[in-house]
């Protein structure tokens, strides 16, 4: 069974019921699109208002019930995760700003939260999937071409930057630790630089593509040699739908993303100002704090386990992006503090 899907298509989750934590968030959102035709989903997240997944085909989908929680809240967890039998973890803070100013909140929400899920969980015979979201940035300022076993590099304490790397990180080690001592079926998933249609918040992409559309100027922060692999969010579902269907995806860690989208940061403004056809120009802006040098993915696991292999290339997903942010600039905004309600949400 599969679903309509350009190239080869992951396997149909069906008749299971879904916690998505951190579901208003965008890759919630664009995850509840593909399941909630089949599924029973339980969308938990602090708030819903101003969200990526208002915008999505889930909202007021008859098998879609929106839960406002708190992942810090055991209790919370512990309630909206009690019928579930997949659950995907992508509450957390996120956003480079949100991380700068709020590093303690951070540390505390992304692990703690995730050992919050991790104890509502234990036990359950009747589990089929736990899919726990890390981060490409746990490989640190450089990370060209990293597998799956790349050693993880921290930056210092230093700059708060840092926090949230780490406590995914110590997330991604306590999944596998439960994993091992209690055989929960999870999976974890680190993300490169994914985009799509639904994406809301202070995102490059979506700073770029508002800015063209606007005849405005793209400001592109450094010197805009910083290297970027672009996944668009159609490909990273396919590999994620695969990570909750297939069975030999349990127990292992994905790096998800597509290695031929790669190009500098300047390159992608002149692209998007190019492919839109703006006025646009590019502005240069210093700024205060670090940045990822490169971040590339090898793909090599997920195409032998998930049979991921990307088919959406970089303008064709520009483009497809930028129609849909043409029909919804009313509802585009970059405070990253809105990107998720209470800024506790992945995507």
């Amino acid at each position: 069974m599969s679903t309509k899907r350009h190239g080869g298509a992951p396997p149909l989750l069906e008749g299971r019921t879904v916690l998505i934590t951190g579901g208003a968030g965008f890759i919630g959102a664009a995850l509840a699109e593909r399941l909630v035709d089949h599924n029973d989903l339980i969308l938990f997240d602090r708030g819903f208002q101003g969200s990526s997944v208002t915008l999505s085909r889930a909202w007021g989908h008859p098998n879609a019930k929106m839960v406002e929680g708190d992942i810090l809240d055991p209790d919370a967890v512990a309630a909206a995760s009690e019928h579930a039998d997949v659950v995907v973890h992508l509450a957390a803070i996120v956003g480079v700003k949100n991380v700068l100013s709020r590093g303690k909140d951070t540390l505390e929400t992304n692990f703690l939260g995730t050992a919050n899920v991790l104890k509502a969980l234990v036990g359950r015979r009747d589990l089929h999937r736990l899919v726990y979201f890390s981060t490409s940035e746990v490989f640190g300022m450089n990370s060209f071409r990293v597998g799956e076993d790349t050693p993880a590099s921290v930056g210092p304490v230093s700059e708060a930057r840092w926090t949230y790397s780490i406590a995914k990180l110590a997330g991604e080690h306590l999944v596998h630790a439960y994993h091992r001592e209690t055989g929960m079926p999870t999976v974890t998933v680190r993300p490169f630089n994914v985009f799509g249609p639904l994406r809301l918040g202070d995102h490059a992409m979506l700073r770029f593509i508002i800015a063209a559309l606007k005849g405005d100027d793209l400001e592109v922060h450094g010197d805009g040699t910083q290297i970027r692999s672009w996944c668009y969010i159609d490909d990273f579902m396919d590999a994620l739908l695969s990570t909750l269907s297939l069975p030999q995806a349990v127990g292992e860690t994905f790096n998800i993303g597509n290695s031929r989208n790669t190009v500098t940061i300047y390159e992608l403004a002149q692209r998007v100002i190019r492919l839109l056809g703006s006025s646009s120009k590019v502005r240069f802006e210093v700024i205060d704090f670090s940045d990822i040098d490169v971040r590339v993915p090898r793909l090599r696991k997920a195409e032998e386990i998930l049979g991921y292999h990307p088919q959406v290339e970089l303008d064709e997903a520009i483009t497809r992006t930028a129609d849909w942010y043409r029909g919804n600039l009313q509802h585009v905004h970059f405070d990253e503090a809105a990107s998720g309600p209470g800024a506790r949400t992945a995507g």
